[in-house]
């Protein structure tokens, strides 16, 4: 490269810098706005799925009298909603409703036998004040299930006969019973219907009649069951979920989304977009799950999705399960209710706070959950463009760390580039600037730091710094790389500053490429750059070195830590019992839990292979090991879903431990280093250290 071209790249590259700065300060305004929804919900609904209250209550003695103490119960332990399924008749038999039988059953009721061609369903009221709704609540249902509808009556009792298989009528969707609804809000709770797309075709005018019963009741929000929201399977010409979401505004009624669904339910970016983003977010413990899980377990995941989250509905479950140990059926009900409302121990001491009381602690109440409220920046759309613009230019700084010539190309191509796939996707576009900018800056700022540990150690030449030196300027090294590294948190927060990634029905896409990518240019540029040889040169030393066994294992073992690093990485990491044990204590010693991996593993490593190298030329393979816990930070705002302030927290804290634990490290090997070099004088050994 020319060495004007290369003089001229390096002082465009300075006010490059003052572009990115006026960036980050653009987007501040952002990312105060955001702070601001985070905190405009703070009431969280606790809830309990009515059904599988029934289902375990039909398990017991005295059904009724059971399901009656359970929901006292769990209302005095801070329960105070319920989530009613569309009905079907195992339910209505549940809730001691109705009788069902099949032709063979019915006959024999009727002192006959069954006919070979009757495989009918037979329905028995068993309480008339309550067959003036429940029965034309059933032949709607049926009849629009393609079912033939008839009277019939037995030993006195009215009922209807169904023209469809037992199998299949018991299992068939009807309206929310409308009698527990009322029962319920009578009782003082919440009612979250929970409808699906089971009706077909959809019927806009009797959704229409339960939406508006809703709102006379009060209930301002449903949830949906099954793989699609209501009206998701008339498809786009009949245009369901938008008369769907239609008749929810008309009646001033939001929807709950459920997180961590294999598949989302088909319709709700759209839904939810409809109505304004009038939604929250719902966490759901699964019935198997609460079989088994550990109720220490169970009260950490209900606080940590409310408080780290965003989760505004928790969704309890419950089934009735054959214990073969025991020898009886069991169910969940006691477990629940020591969950929320804490344990004591025989000798009355606290064991447990319980969720309720640590929810308050955390400043949120148990109440009718709202959607946020949310907040812009003055001139936001500005301020955002703003940001974006740095997010180019901050690329094109990292780019040209390597390769100075393409700075300004990759520049002119990124801001076209940008701007072409705005006009296509201005989604696609914006996602995939937060991501580049996100690895852009851990890379930039440890390749600085790589740059200027060598220019230190070189103008030192063969005098080597004091300890006390190198432990002063690895501290002012690791907040200068740290500040710069978190340069890419305000303009990736300003460019997603959007509802819908806080509801999670939009993500920074790309977390493997973050995690993996910085580590990757580090180390190249730790291997390929400097010594004063070019890359080329370097990489033909690398390449002409001998392959030794020893070789292959450190690779093998390279590969099996990168493996397990990146198993880690996202929501569907796995971890031992052990660390979530550790996990546990941090939480409650700290109230925020910093990341494990940045400040036992990342920062530790960092702050010391700063202080090593700027001696021993190996300290920089520290560096690379501790590139991880820049880019942690970084991936640890890109959870939008997770509230700003409690993100900062977190980060603060791993800083603050990791320095800590990092500063330890370098005392120890202060220490070894002066006890071997001791052994060493004494053998004659000692030389210049590389």
């Amino acid at each position: 490269m020319p060495q004007w071209l290369n003089t001229w790249n390096t002082k465009l590259a300075k006010w490059l810098w003052w572009v990115v700065l006026l960036g980050v300060v653009a987007s501040l305004p952002v990312v105060y706005a955001r702070i601001q929804t985070e905190t405009t919900a703070d009431q969280v609904a606790i809830v309990m799925d009515y059904r599988d209250l029934l289902q375990v209550s039909s398990t017991q003695v005295d059904p009724q009298l059971f399901a009656q103490e359970q929901i006292q119960r769990l209302k005095d332990a801070g329960v105070n909603g319920m989530v009613v399924f569309e009905s079907t008749l195992e339910e209505l038999s549940w809730a001691g409703e109705v009788n069902v039988y099949n032709a063979t059953q019915a006959a024999l009721l009727e002192d006959r036998v069954s006919p070979p061609d009757d495989n009918g369903t037979y329905v028995v009221f068993n309480r008339p004040e309550h067959e003036t709704t429940l029965r034309p609540l059933i032949e709607w249902a049926f009849r629009h299930h393609g079912a033939e509808v008839t009277s019939w009556s037995v030993k006195g009792q009215t009922g209807l006969r169904l023209g469809m298989g037992y199998d299949d009528a018991i299992l068939r969707p009807m309206q929310p019973n409308p009698i527990a609804i009322k029962d319920l809000r009578e009782a003082g709770f919440l009612v979250f219907p929970r409808l699906s797309d089971r009706f077909e075709p959809f019927d806009a005018k009797e959704v229409d009649k339960w939406l508006q019963s809703y709102q006379d009741q009060g209930i301002d929000r449903v949830l949906f069951d099954g793989e699609a929201v209501t009206g998701y399977g008339d498809g786009v010409k009949a245009k369901g979920v938008q008369r769907f979401a239609g008749l929810l505004k008309q009646h001033g009624i939001g929807v709950a989304i459920f997180e961590n669904l294999r598949i989302p339910q088909k319709g709700m970016s759209k839904l939810a977009n409809l109505l304004k983003y009038d939604a929250i977010r719902a966490h759901s413990v699964g019935e198997a799950e609460m079989t088994v899980i550990k109720k220490p377990v169970l009260e950490d995941r209900l606080v940590l999705a409310v408080k780290d989250r965003n989760i505004r509905l928790l969704y309890l479950n419950a089934v009735s399960a054959r214990d073969s140990t025991k020898g009886q059926v069991t169910h969940p009900m006691n477990n629940i209710v020591d969950v929320l409302q804490g344990e004591e121990d025989e000798d009355g001491n606290q064991v447990s706070a319980g969720v309720v009381q640590q929810l308050k602690d955390f400043g949120f109440e148990v109440g009718s959950p709202k959607a946020f409220e949310v907040h812009k920046a003055p001139s936001e759309q500005i301020l955002r463009g703003l940001a974006m613009l740095a997010a180019i230019v901050l690329v094109a700084l990292t780019v040209g760390l390597y390769l100075p010539s393409l700075l300004l190309p990759v520049l002119v191509v990124g801001g076209i580039g940008g701007a072409g796939l705005y006009v296509l996707s201005s989604t696609l576009m914006v996602q995939a600037l937060a991501l580049f900018a996100a690895i852009a800056a851990p890379t930039a700022s440890v390749v600085l730091l790589i740059k200027r540990i060598r220019a230190v150690r070189e103008g030192a030449g063969e005098q080597a710094m004091s300890a006390i030196r190198r432990l002063s300027g690895a501290l002012l090294l690791f907040v200068r790389t740290t500040v710069l590294s978190l340069a890419a948190v305000p303009l990736v927060v300003a460019m997603l500053n959007h509802i819908s990634y806080s509801l999670v029905l939009q993500q920074f896409r790309g977390v493997s490429m973050l995690h993996l990518l910085p580590l990757g240019l580090v180390a190249l540029y730790v291997f390929l750059y400097g010594s004063g040889n070019t890359v080329i040169e370097n990489a033909r030393k690398i390449l002409a070195m001998p392959l030794t066994v020893l070789w292959i294992v450190g690779v093998g073992l390279l590969g099996a830590v990168g493996y397990y690093y990146l198993s880690r990485t996202g929501n569907g990491g796995q971890v031992t019992g052990i660390e979530l044990q550790f996990r546990s204590l941090m939480e409650n010693t700290f109230g925020v839990r910093p990341r494990i991996k940045e400040f036992m593993f990342g920062h530790p490593l960092f702050f010391a292979g700063i202080f090593l190298a700027l001696r021993y030329r190996w300290g920089m393979v520290l560096l690379i090991a501790g590139t991880v816990a820049q880019l942690s930070m970084v991936d640890t705002f890109a959870h939008i879903h997770t509230p700003l302030l409690l993100s900062l927290i977190r980060v603060v804290l791993g800083l603050v431990i990791g320095l800590i634990v990092g500063a330890v490290a370098i005392a120890v090997w202060q220490l070894v280093e002066r006890v071997g070099l001791k052994w060493l004088k004494r053998l004659g050994l000692t030389g210049q250290p590389r």
